[in-house]
């Protein structure tokens, strides 16, 4: 009986340093393939460095930029030249003669005419105000005659009345679009880290299900060795033996099934944060985690000062009064007052122009008023009206939903702590669980059935323990993204833009 012991044990121990030295050359062989430790910071860098979605926010980021650059310029003095460079004419025409007939002339002349003008724009007013200054030549080929005519100096306005100000409404709003792309630029990146944190977790859960099933059929190899020798002891039944060379199998089945959702994670994950499909990595759990309070009244602050729906609000509102104001000012008197002064002259010489040139004098105010408009002008001021009942109804209605919904995120985010501790010290139960139960299932302490639970039970911590953590870490970016402020360094969130790299500094600003 001693004899068929000793046997038993050195069997056992052979068993187990094979096993030792198979797991010793596997690590060797790890040594040749090099893996890119990741964690969680890491992604998040990579995702909004160098992904995709980024150059798609960086490019529409640039095309609000040169928006607002272009309003900016159309109130800036502008000039223009402009004019008519040749115009010759050989043709007959009829001319009306003193006497009321009609002649049939031959006209063959040939005219040049040219202005230059300078003219700005007053948002404040509507007012439009202009400086000139031109001449014009013609040159009559049957008459053998040049005149010269033209304007040496030409001021005027032109000031609608009661007419909608296009552009003081616009003064208000295009600032505010700007600053709302601004802010959205701002949400997009956050939004791209928040994603790829969902990747991360998604891979890292992923992956440690396949590490898990891999030491489960690892274990289960080990556990068929040691019962392959216990059989031929005949200390093992067929039945149990016949469990637990299944257990293998599901084992193998799982890490097989395991390793191919490791893969489609694995693609998923590198095309998303722009990293190389050859790069061979490896994601780190996020274990140093620095668990903090967030108030409630701080985060909404923060919310209500950097979002872009707080002064998309608000934009909502002044664009109903500028479609009411509109609106109003379409449907009755309008009137346009124009005034001009300047000097003017002809001459047989180009520089007999800008000698002893007369003065030249234009008032005149136009006018239009509807008489019968059967009841149009009316309905729209009502139909404005009730626009902007309604927006200011729905805008007073999203910031409420706004506010509550920052609070509620940070009443979530207290509750996750909780819950992560407990699935973190569970995990550690589960796992020294397993440790336990596999000793004693080696030593033949405890059934197959009981080993697959204590490693169900380490699986099942173990992933809910990531789940936790996915749910903290995708909390915690949601009250970014919410409230675009950093509660780790206390700090607004902000990104620059590199293909706007040295032109913000040639923008206006215009007051909002």
């Amino acid at each position: 009986m001693f004899c068929k012991v000793k046997k038993m044990v050195s069997l056992v121990l052979l068993s187990l340093s094979l096993g030792s030295v198979l797991s010793a050359q596997n690590e060797i062989n790890n040594k040749d393939t090099l893996k890119l430790g990741l964690s969680l910071r890491n992604v998040v860098e990579l995702a909004i460095t160098q992904s995709s979605s980024l150059k798609y926010a960086q490019n529409q980021h640039v095309s609000y930029y040169w928006r607002y650059r272009n309003f900016s310029k159309q109130f800036l003095p502008n000039l223009i030249l402009s004019g008519t460079l040749p115009n010759f004419t050989q043709s007959t025409v009829p001319v009306t003669q003193p006497d009321g007939s009609i002649e049939f002339k031959q006209v063959s002349n040939l005219s040049i005419a040219s202005n230059l003008s300078l003219n700005q724009y007053i948002p404040l007013t509507g007012t439009q105000i202009y400086a000139s200054t031109s001449f014009s030549k013609v040159q009559d080929f049957n008459k053998n005659s040049v005149l010269f005519s033209g304007s040496p100096f030409s001021i005027g306005f032109n000031q609608p009345i009661f007419a909608y100000n296009w552009m003081k409404w616009s003064k208000k709003t295009e600032p505010m679009i700007y600053d709302e792309s601004q802010k959205n630029f701002i949400q997009t990146i956050e939004n791209i880290a928040y994603t790829a944190t969902s990747y991360f977790f998604n891979y890292l859960r992923i992956q440690t299900n396949y590490n898990l099933a891999k030491s489960s059929y690892d274990n289960s190899s080990d556990n068929l060795r040691i019962a392959q020798i216990k059989k031929k002891l005949g200390q093992i039944s067929e039945n149990d033996f016949s469990r637990i060379q299944l257990s293998v199998l599901n084992a193998q089945k799982s890490m097989s099934s395991a390793k191919m959702d490791l893969k489609n994670a694995d693609f998923s994950l590198k095309s998303y944060i722009g990293l190389d499909q050859k790069e061979n990595i490896e994601l780190q759990m996020p274990l140093l985690i620095t668990l903090f309070d967030i108030d409630a009244k701080k985060a909404l602050k923060e919310a209500r000062e950097n979002r872009s729906e707080q002064v998309y609000y608000l934009r909502r509102l002044i664009s109903a009064e500028s479609q009411l104001t509109q609106a109003k000012r379409s449907t009755g008197l309008s009137a346009t007052l124009s005034g001009n002064y300047g000097l003017s002259n002809s001459a047989e010489t180009f520089p007999g122009i800008y000698e002893q040139p007369l003065n030249q004098r234009v008032l005149q105010l136009t006018f239009s008023v509807p008489i019968l408009d059967w009841g149009k002008a009316a309905s729209s001021v009502k139909m404005a009206e009730s626009n902007r009942d309604l927006v200011s109804f729905d805008v007073k209605q999203a910031f409420e939903d706004f506010d509550r919904g920052v609070v509620v995120q940070v009443e979530q985010f207290g509750l996750l702590k909780e819950q992560l501790k407990t699935a973190e010290e569970a995990d550690k139960v589960a796992a020294n669980g397993y440790i336990i139960a596999l000793k004693k299932f080696q030593n033949g302490e405890i059934t197959i059935t009981d080993m697959n639970i204590a490693s169900s039970e380490r699986v099942t911590a173990k992933l809910d323990y990531i789940n936790s953590l996915a749910t903290y870490w995708l909390a915690y970016y949601r009250l970014r993204i919410l409230t675009l402020y950093d509660f780790e360094l206390n700090q607004k969130i902000n990104y620059d833009n590199p293909m706007l790299s040295g032109e913000k500094s040639k923008l206006p600003i215009l007051k909002k």
